[in-house]
């Protein structure tokens, strides 16, 4: 009995030592955090995507509060967790447009021509590995094995008939997509943008039409009736400057291919 006291009395002196001991080093090693950064932090929408370029909502909040980062780099909060932030901080909110993803490719199944069928692993660099650029004879179409599905934590990416598909009403624009497709076809455009050529071919028309049934083939009949000018073939390929254009969809009305994306329609 009297060793079963002797250490337990034994284990209660070594546990305030030791507890005294971390209390101490507590102190010493104390990092003052910056009260702006910890209201910053709390503001935010706790979704560490890196959307906002730094690691995570902490490391973010960090650099707002040292002045290193704007207060309308949470894109998983949108303006009103900016307006948030900006008040913590005083600082003048200024909300850009938001944005979000878009897959420019309209090759999906029995559209966009094969070169062979994949059965590997449900993995787009995995595919490419295998089989060069692409399973798909065009080689700047999307691969469809939903790398960038699997990157979106807000539900906004889906692999619809063998190409990626963007819901935009989900999508927050942290870019998650764009850094992960292997392809690097996803892009991010603004949310008010109207039209966007869903296409990535750089290929001559010639070759487009024997490897996809609605690949851009550069016929410039979109840059001819756009009358912003908004609308250009470069390389082949139709491109859109969201700076000049009017909203005005004449150019996915006339179309041949039918490829150029109104997102009004």
């Amino acid at each position: 009995m009297k060793t079963i006291l002797l250490a337990m009395l034994v284990l209660g002196v070594l546990g305030g030592i030791f507890g005294a001991l971390l209390a101490y080093a507590s102190k010493i090693f104390y990092v003052k955090v910056d009260p702006k950064q910890a209201a910053v932090r709390e503001a935010l929408a706790g979704a560490n995507c890196g959307g906002c370029g730094y690691p995570g909502c902490d490391g973010y909040a960090a650099a707002v509060a040292k002045g290193e980062a704007p207060c309308n780099r949470c894109v998983a909060g949108g303006a009103e967790t900016a307006a948030k932030v900006a008040e913590i901080m005083g600082a003048a909110n200024e909300v850009g447009e938001k944005m979000v993803a878009f897959v420019p490719c309209s090759g999906c199944e029995g559209v966009a021509e094969k070169r062979f069928n994949y059965t590997g692993p449900e993995d787009c660099q995995a595919a490419m590995l295998f089989g060069g650029k692409s399973n798909k004879l065009c080689t700047f179409a999307c691969i469809g094995l939903g790398n960038c599905v699997r990157a979106c934590q807000f539900d906004a990416m889906h692999i619809v008939n063998g190409i990626a598909r963007v819901n935009r009403s989900n999508c927050v624009g942290c870019g998650a997509c764009v850094d992960i497709c292997p392809k690097s076809i996803v892009r991010l455009i603004p949310e008010s943008q109207r039209v966007m050529p869903g296409c990535s071919s750089h290929d001559k028309g010639g070759v487009v039409m024997k490897v996809c049934k609605a690949g851009c083939i550069g016929c410039m009949k979109c840059q001819r009736e756009c009358p912003a000018g908004a609308i250009i073939v470069k390389d082949a390929l139709a491109e859109v400057d969201p700076e000049k254009c009017i909203g005005c969809g004449k150019c996915a009305e006339v179309c041949p291919r039918h490829i150029i994306v109104d997102f009004q329609a």
